[in-house]
Order: C-alpha cells, then sequence, then structure tokens
C-alpha cells in the first residue's frame, strides 16, 4: 500500500460526491486515485478536476469500476442501493474496504453486502456522524428503560430530494429502540398511517418523514407516555460532518480484517 490511503469516490458529480472527493483531497492521510459516475454520464472521460471547476486533478472520470478499484485501497460510496450492492461485490474480489453511506436498502441487498463481507472490508452506516451514532446509543438505553407506557415515535426531516423514506438514520434509531426493548422492528413496525388507522398499537415504534427544501437532516426519537415526554434529537446543518464520519472510516478499516462492520466499531461506542 503506497503512504497515503488510494482512495475512489463514486457518485462524483452529485452534492455528497463532491463534498467526499474535497475531504480526500485535503486530507495528509488520503490520495484520490478514482473518479466513478454512471454510464452515460456527460463526466465520463474528463478530467475531474476541470469538470469540477477546479484545477486539473490527472484523475480520470470513469463509468468502469472494475478496472479503477485494482488501484486502490478503498472506497467511499454514497451512491444507491443497486450500485452499492455491486460495488461490495468488486470490493470483495479486490480485498479492500468499502465505506458505504449508501441508505434504502433491501433484506437482499444487505445479504448480498454481507456476503461480500467475507472478503472486503466493508463498513456500512445509514449516517456516518459522530452524534447520530451517539443518539443511537442513547436510544437503545432510553427504550431498555421504559416500558411499553412509553410510546415510540421516530420524526426525521430532509430535503426535496431525498428518494427513500424513512431514511437510513431513522432506521437506525428504529432497530436501537427495539434492541433495547429486546424485540426485533420488523413485528413493531409502523410507518404506513393513512385515513382511518383505528387507535395506536401499544409497543409499536412509529416513523414519521418529512420532506421539504433544503434540510441536510433532523431527527427527534420521541417518548411519549401519560402526562410525560422525553425527546432526543440529533440536526445535521452541514453535510461535512457525513464526510469527516466516511473518512475516519476509511483510515480504521484500513487496520482491520475483512468483515462488515459499523460506525458503531469505528467510533468505539
Amino acid at each position: 500500500m503506497s503512504e497515503n490511503i488510494r482512495v475512489v469516490v463514486t457518485g462524483v458529480s452529485g452534492r455528497m460526491g463532491q463534498m467526499i472527493v474535497s475531504g480526500v483531497l485535503s486530507s495528509k492521510k488520503t490520495r484520490l486515485v478514482g473518479a466513478l459516475e454512471r454510464e452515460g454520464h456527460e463526466w465520463i472521460g474528463k478530467d475531474l478536476g476541470l469538470v469540477s471547476g477546479l484545477k486539473s486533478l490527472g484523475v480520470e472520470v470513469s463509468d468502469d469500476p472494475a478496472s479503477v478499484f485494482k488501484n486502490a485501497d478503498a472506497i467511499i460510496d454514497f451512491s444507491a442501493p443497486k450500485a452499492s450492492v455491486e460495488f461490495s461485490k468488486l470490493a470483495a474480489e479486490c480485498g479492500i474496504v468499502h465505506v458505504i453511506g449508501t441508505t434504502g436498502f433491501n433484506d437482499q441487498d444487505l445479504a448480498l453486502i454481507e456476503n461480500s463481507g467475507k472478503k472486503a472490508k466493508i463498513i456500512r452506516a445509514g449516517n456516518m456522524s459522530l452524534g447520530v451514532n451517539l443518539l443511537v446509543q442513547l436510544t437503545k438505553k432510553v427504550a431498555a428503560n421504559l416500558d411499553n407506557d412509553f410510546d415510540i415515535e421516530i420524526i426525521e426531516t430532509h430535503h426535496n430530494k431525498k428518494v427513500d423514506a424513512p431514511s437510513g438514520t431513522a432506521l437506525m434509531l428504529g432497530n436501537a429502540a427495539a434492541d433495547g426493548r429486546q424485540i426485533s422492528l420488523s413485528n413493531v413496525r409502523d410507518s404506513g398511517r393513512d385515513g382511518i388507522t383505528g387507535a395506536r398499537n401499544k409497543g409499536d415504534i412509529g416513523f414519521v418523514s418529512i420532506r421539504g427544501g433544503d434540510v441536510v437532516g433532523e431527527h427527534d426519537v420521541l417518548f411519549a407516555a401519560a402526562g410525560e415526554r422525553i425527546t432526543l434529537r440529533h440536526v445535521a446543518t452541514d453535510r461535512a460532518i457525513f464526510v469527516r464520519g466516511a473518512l475516519k472510516a476509511v483510515e480504521w478499516g484500513i487496520r482491520q480484517e475483512p468483515g462488515e462492520y459499523s460506525m458503531k466499531d469505528v467510533l468505539d461506542l
């Protein structure tokens, strides 16, 4: 491995992709060696720096991940579920680190990623920020100490371009609450209220998704009982927090054995 960690960034034309590229370039521990975009994108074959409005970086935007991954130590990937699953397979073939910030996976996707973790070093999280991962641990602890007289509702707000709901972070929080109560989220999840739904089922964990404007991310975990409420909250105002977490995950992952990890492992929470 070279002196600096050789990193490939996926979805480099997007908002998060551009911020991750900037973070990789700014870090003294990483070196950008590859840039990926979807097939047919207008940036393919062009210098990433020039199409991004920067000086030439000597890194050509590619739509061929297999060839790019061969020269990398790690991939930072905030793309789409289908793409991330394929990237995980290629990461396994190369035995490198795959940091996944993508959300919206189904159970089959997650099973395929878990399988890739037998050879790749996969770090997957619905949210890369330290604050959110602390909130996850707090949610689990509070849920473990409150009985079913406290209803649990998770309210998340994001910008109007977000395509999945509930957010990956909201599902992290829901799973944490379920773990605290030693139950499976799939058995108590309620995220489809509309019309005459009847009274709330005792013990359910509810989800509410709000979309509007340019909100980076807001998450509330509400514990509500007769006469009292407890609210745990995290507000993100700058996507840079996710970039910092992703870079920390890369640096941590390089030292690990193949497997599937989370930000809880990276942050030793």
